[in-house]
């Protein structure tokens, strides 16, 4: 490993050129030249990419020196030995004997008046698979594979983060020099990425996650010696009120995004895209439901012109919610914009009306379809959002309040209505702001700390120093 480090000088006769933000712009390199990077990754070599000020010259780009990962003193020691093995298998395979292809990153920025109308849009909803045994890694072979990205690309794979961004990443460790030379991704882009190799097969999921033995396969590779495997990283909004996501601005925001990653170029004929193998992009940690996320997905790839492989990792329910939305959708020839309006329906008739909404997006667009109108039913079992008047001492609020509310957040002056001194939203335990145990530098798990939540509820938990806290607008952006 160090000989390989050393022959950056004869592999990399010049500076690394960069994909910045907003500029289309590719990089390929050899597999012989991302190993002596990556070993020199390992070393920590790169001078100046360890500061997280945000007036340095990388704070907008990944961390890529290995020293994250060399840190101890935390319950994460095992996530971390599990890594470096990995790690250390890759190195053992191509110092063994070095593969002789290319890879290429490639940044795609979709300009905003690109974008699809989404609300006008006639175009008919593409085919879908949707299984829950499988991997996208494992079956999804030949297809467009998402990679639920974070905005700083790799998020916690060189920390303790361990989901499914840096999972394919350890199993495929050609993908960490993304981390290199990408600055963050921003609401109209993406990163894809070509002939990265897989060399470890892996058991588990975050804390459960071992390292599992050699892959090896003999790879197909195009005319450029890539092997045939496209990644594409896109990067989800993180919401830690349910209802937020449902927002018209969030709504396209995500869209937009989706699109950026499966948009082909105008050079490729639509009968040559293959088919978009994703999952539960932006849920768990990032607090996106399943079903909305679904529907974005599949509205995209339809402009698009792709098909979807979905893989919901287990969950049987929501294999059958999405294959009876998705036929229900085909036998009445709906389109693009018509799913989008019914999603603009639920934000309006129920995520704007109460704080923890009793039926789920699927149930509302199967029930305002079958009456040929929306539904605007009042249901008292649903929490409201109780907002006080100029009469309304703060102190009683209490008594407006269902008597099972599991938990408040007060959200402060509705600058929307004059003479409100304050508003509260009931919020359900599975939302009041996630379990997270350790910050370390700009990742939470995996999740970019510069999205999570400001809410005392989080303060209180974990008083972090060095917590960036910021608040997610509505349309999309991010701001302290």
């Amino acid at each position: 490993m160090v000989v390989l480090a050393l022959e950056i000088r004869k592999y990399c006769t010049q500076g690394i050129p960069l994909l910045k933000a907003n500029k289309n712009r590719s990089i390929t390199m050899t597999q012989h030249q991302a190993a002596c990077l990556l070993a020199n990754a390992f070393f920590c070599t790169f001078p100046r990419r360890n500061t997280r000020k945000r007036d340095s010259e990388f704070a907008n780009y990944p961390d890529i020196n290995f020293s994250s990962l060399f840190s101890r003193g935390s319950r994460y020691n095992t996530r971390k030995a599990e890594k470096l093995h990995c790690i250390f298998h890759y190195f053992k395979r191509v110092t063994d004997e070095m593969p002789q292809g290319t890879i290429t990153f490639r940044r795609q920025v979709i300009d905003h008046n690109k974008c699809p109308n989404w609300a006008s849009s006639d175009k008919p909803l593409t085919r879908l698979h949707v299984t829950s045994k499988g991997t996208i890694e494992d079956d999804g072979k030949g297809m467009l594979q998402v990679d639920f990205a974070n905005k700083f690309l790799g998020g916690g794979v060189l920390g303790h983060g361990c989901v499914q961004e840096e999972i394919r990443f350890l199993i495929c460790p050609e993908l960490i020099l993304s981390k290199l030379v990408t600055e963050k991704l921003e609401a109209h882009e993406c990163l894809i990425m070509t002939g990265c190799m897989r060399f470890s097969n892996y058991t588990g999921y975050a804390d459960s996650f071992r390292w599992n033995g050699d892959h090896f396969e003999v790879p197909e590779r195009d005319a450029w010696g890539r092997v045939n495997t496209e990644v594409v990283a896109i990067d989800a909004l993180v919401f830690h009120q349910y209802n937020d996501q449902f927002k018209t601005g969030l709504v396209k925001r995500e869209l937009n995004k989706a699109y950026a990653g499966f948009y082909a170029g105008p050079d490729i004929p639509e009968d040559n895209n293959p088919a978009v193998a994703t999952g539960n992009w932006g849920c768990g940690a990032f607090g996106g439901d399943l079903r909305l996320k679904a529907l974005i997905q599949i509205m995209a790839a339809a402009e698009a012109n792709r098909d979807v492989c979905y893989f919901t990792f287990g969950d049987n329910k929501l294999r059958d919610d999405m294959f009876e939305i998705h036929k229900y959708f085909k036998d009445r020839d709906l389109k693009v914009g018509d799913v989008y309006s019914y999603i603009l329906q639920y934000n309006r008739n129920y995520c704007q009306k109460y704080a923890k909404p009793k039926k789920n997006l699927f149930q509302y667009i199967l029930k305002a379809e079958q009456s040929g109108s929306e539904t605007e039913e009042e249901n008292e079992a649903e929490t409201p959002i109780i907002t006080l008047d100029d009469s309304d001492d703060e102190s009683k609020v209490w008594e407006k309040l269902p008597a099972d509310l599991e938990s408040i957040e007060k959200l402060g002056p509705d600058k929307s209505s004059s003479g409100n001194v304050g508003s509260y939203r009931g919020q359900s335990g599975s939302n009041a702001g996630h379990n997270l145990d350790e910050h370390e530098a700009m990742e939470v798990d995996g999740v970019d700390a510069n999205q999570t939540s400001s809410k005392d509820s989080y303060s209180k938990k974990r008083n972090t120093e060095g917590h960036v806290k910021h608040k997610v607008d509505s349309d999309g952006s991010s701001s302290p």
